[in-house]
């Protein structure tokens, strides 16, 4: 019997809802596998300001770390916007990966066949499904560049830096290139090498750091052409490697083609198999102890969690074919409810998960 512990930060509004069901189907898993997962409960974000005072407890982060893996569902909310910017429920999510040390974030943007009405885009162009996976550097790039104020040319003027080092670079490209060995061995790095210099280091980093692996295909786009591609021709991507900030902006693109926003998962990954796994979609508190949240992006995110933490392809591949299963059988929370479904709420829509599994 394989076992693994398990942090567990639920956070706020929907973010407690939407775990608890990613915690049973878990169960499920363990039940089928003979494996034990060990959770441990631990508070960040606005809870924990209302419980602690500060939005990432100390005691949160040691747990967080001595853990096997992390998962969370979601922080913040209207009631905590008049907290001190140093201590918004958001910053625990930046305190978390810079105290677990997770450079890279995994974001997958997955079509389902039985939402393909909901996608944006010409039928023909998505006909039979898609499946990308961004990996976005996390930690480095303008976001956390040298910035601040300054007198111009033409008056008072902000500034910006965009700086990568070789060691940040090659450490973001290692991951997507284990990335792409898991999937089809195709592997897209978008940069704007035609302008930025930081961009030309990504680029010659990544060409070097393909050497070690001969079986995958890296090819390189700029990030104005990637935009477009993804609209034009979105099947045509497997892996697609970027910075800080190129990956912010390409893969809410890309999770609004899916159509299903609310269904998507993620991963924040480091060095090594450690990692914090969380749906994409935010806290919700209007719907909040409603019944009404779509658990499923917090539960395809345990299935990440499996793959990328545990190694537990089979056992990932299980959650992923119940929720299919699932959906084709028509079962629908109210963000994706159309005529003719199913309408169930969060803790049903868990439920029928967690039997899909067990069959």
């Amino acid at each position: 019997m394989a076992e693994f512990n398990i942090a567990v930060v639920a956070g706020d509004g929907i973010g407690p809802e939407v775990t608890g069901e990613a915690v049973k189907v878990l169960e499920k898993i363990g039940e089928k596998f003979n494996h034990k997962f060990n959770f441990t409960y631990v508070k960040a974000g606005g809870c924990a300001i209302d419980e602690f005072g500060k939005c990432l407890p100390e005691e949160t982060l040691e747990v967080c770390k001595k853990s096997d893996s992390v998962m969370l569902g979601a922080v913040g909310g209207p009631k905590w916007d008049n907290v001190e910017g140093a201590n918004r429920p958001e910053k625990a999510l930046l305190g978390l990966r810079e105290g677990l040390g997770l450079f890279t974030n995994l974001r997958p943007a997955t079509m389902h066949k039985a939402l393909a009405d909901a996608c944006p885009l010409k039928p023909e162009i998505v006909e039979g499904g898609l499946d990308i996976m961004i990996v976005r550097e996390l930690t480095g790039g303008i976001y956390f560049g040298d910035r601040g104020y300054r007198q111009g040319k033409y008056g008072e003027e902000a500034y910006d830096t965009e700086a990568y080092s070789e060691t940040e670079v090659k450490r973001i490209a290692k991951n997507a290139f284990e990335v792409a060995m898991q999937r089809n061995k195709n592997l897209v790095s978008v940069d704007k090498a035609n302008v930025l210099e930081s961009s030309r280091l990504w680029r010659k980093t990544v060409d070097e750091m393909s050497k070690d692996y001969p079986e995958v295909k890296v090819s390189h786009m700029y990030v104005d052409n990637a935009a477009m591609q993804l609209v034009r021709n979105p099947k045509q991507f497997d892996v697609i490697v970027t910075s800080n900030m190129f990956g912010d902006i390409l893969s809410d693109e890309a999770s609004m083609i899916t159509g299903s926003i609310g269904l998507l998962p993620s991963a924040s990954m480091g060095a090594g198999t450690l990692g914090m796994y969380e749906p994409i979609h935010g806290s919700a508190p209007d719907i909040a102890g409603q019944n009404k949240a779509n658990p499923i992006a917090a539960i395809l995110s345990a299935a990440m969690m499996l793959k990328y933490s545990f190694k537990l392809d089979k056992e990932a591949e299980a959650i992923e074919n119940a929720v299919t299963e699932v959906l084709e059988a028509g079962y629908r929370t109210p963000d994706i409810m159309s005529e003719g479904m199913k309408a169930v709420g969060t803790i049903e829509m868990g439920e029928v998960i967690a039997n899909a599994i067990m069959k």
